[in-house]
């Protein structure tokens, strides 16, 4: 039943990562006369094509790539536990860009709230911020699911060797 739990969380957090990328994150209205609903990939390149090279290699990599690799990470330990990239260093790896992946929300929350109490613009959330936090949370929840599961399967495992290692 975890399992059929852990395969919906995945495959929720990556239509959502998909969906939260593509789809517009805020509506900004300035002065009742200018409208903007980017998107985070439209984001990207508009910095992009403005030069601001380092500003977007933080973003694509905070809010893209690493988003991207804790979910790849994750389906690959769900699938293949056995498998080398599951057991190597870089799913430790996973945690602290678990961390991370909700930067971008926060973010967008303090863009929000700041054009909302500056009186400048009107600031709204978008589809894109909800299916991006929603894409973050599920694949937490499906991560910390896979990780109780790994240590209750392990645990009888582990008592079973050592039983064994005192029966000889």
């Amino acid at each position: 039943m975890i399992r059929i739990c852990i395969a919906a969380l995945l495959l929720i957090a990556a239509i959502c990562f998909g969906l939260g990328i593509t789809l517009p994150i805020i509506h900004v209205e300035k002065l009742y006369f200018f409208k903007d609903t980017p998107s985070l990939i439209d984001i990207v390149l508009d910095m992009w094509t403005a030069g601001n090279w380092l500003i977007v290699i933080a973003v694509v990599g905070f809010s893209i790539l690493f988003p991207f690799m804790k979910l790849a990470i994750v389906f690959t330990t769900a699938i293949a536990p056995e498998a080398k990239l599951a057991q190597s260093p870089v799913t430790r790896f996973a945690g602290t860009l678990s961390k991370w992946s909700m930067m971008d929300v926060l973010l967008v929350a303090i863009v929000i709230f700041a054009a909302k109490t500056s009186g400048l613009a009107n600031a709204l959330a978008q589809s894109g911020l909800w299916f991006y936090a929603a894409s973050a949370i599920s694949g937490a929840i499906a991560a910390g699911l896979l990780k109780r599961e790994s240590k209750g399967v392990a645990a009888p495992q582990q008592m079973n060797t050592v039983n064994s290692e005192i029966a000889e």
